[in-house]
């Protein structure tokens, strides 16, 4: 019997669930829609217990939605707290999971745990300071900033910046329930199917709302960059797929930086400084099986 890890990408959609070792080596792995916190939890659970009886699993790694608790150190720590989808504020996600299958359990922010699987297989490899964003449902952030994944008094909320709003440019008032008109609000998946009437999927390649889109993501990435001075940023997620949206970006921020940020990646390369995931949709599942790695390390 080998050893193996299970890796959770937990999605406000979809539960990614996954063992292996890394992406030469996934050995099962199962999509579970994201319904009940008893419902989702139950079926992640019965994967697992499902694959031990073949492979003994060492830890199980898990990035999920949030708002989140990952502090150790807290009563709370597992907790998916304050978040607006309905039914999942406060619900125990580690422990559960945790004493349902009685192994290490590794709990942090979906964008976190995805950019710990770009730290060790892909875009990010070999950096200490990089940003990962994702670009869908809701815009989340996080990294790594010396080496380590991004913490403070809770973890980054990056989609929840505010911006510069004009209003007789775009009216949309935004659909953040916290916040309104923030990052997320304006420019996550649900703000352009509000806006345009129409799923981001399903707008053609010339529509405006590409050009706006990009202004909002560049607009932050520029207050990004000049924050926390990131040696590279992947953006990944779901409205990122339109392949118009990826050099509107680049070009975009690199104009609104202006030439003040003197770093040859943005002012000569910046097709190589603001990047897609070199993992693809895989990033977050094989990032949560990073993660269990270093449970057992």
């Amino acid at each position: 019997m080998s050893t193996l890890y299970g890796g959770i990408e937990a999605g406000g959609t979809k539960f990614v669930c996954a063992v292996g070792t890394g992406p030469d080596d996934m050995r099962a792995m199962v999509r579970i829609a994201t319904t009940t916190p008893a419902e989702t939890l139950r079926r992640a659970i019965e994967f697992f217990r499902e694959q031990s009886q073949q492979d003994c699993l060492a830890a199980i790694g898990i990035g999920s939605f949030g708002p989140v608790d990952p502090n150790p150190a807290s009563p709370t720590f597992g907790y998916i707290t304050t978040t607006p989808k309905p039914g999942w504020g406060h619900t125990d996600f580690a422990g559960t999971i945790q004493r349902a299958l009685g192994v290490p359990v590794g709990f942090d922010t979906d964008v976190n745990v995805a950019g710990l699987g770009e730290h060790r297989w892909g875009a990010a490899q070999g950096l200490d300071n990089f940003i990962y964003l994702t670009i869908g449902t809701g815009i989340g952030g996080g990294g790594l900033v010396n080496g380590k994944l991004m913490h403070g008094l809770i973890h980054p909320e990056m989609g929840h910046i505010r911006l510069p709003h004009d209003w007789n440019v775009d009216p949309y008032s935004g659909f953040c329930p916290y916040h309104g008109d923030c990052w997320e609000g304006l420019a996550a998946g649900p703000a352009i199917e509000l806006r345009w009437g129409q799923k981001a999927e399903h707008l053609p390649k010339d529509h405006p709302a590409w050009n706006l889109e990009a202004r909002y993501l560049a607009l932050a990435l520029a207050n990004l960059i000049c924050t926390l001075s990131p040696q590279r940023i992947i953006l990944g997620g779901g409205v990122m797929d339109q392949p118009r949206l990826l050099p509107l970006v680049q070009q975009q921020t690199q104009d609104l930086l202006h030439g003040y940020v003197r770093a040859s990646e943005i002012l000569q390369d910046i097709a190589g400084y603001i990047v897609a995931p070199s993992l693809g949709k895989r990033a977050g599942v094989l990032g949560a099986l990073a993660f269990a790695q270093q449970q057992s390390e």
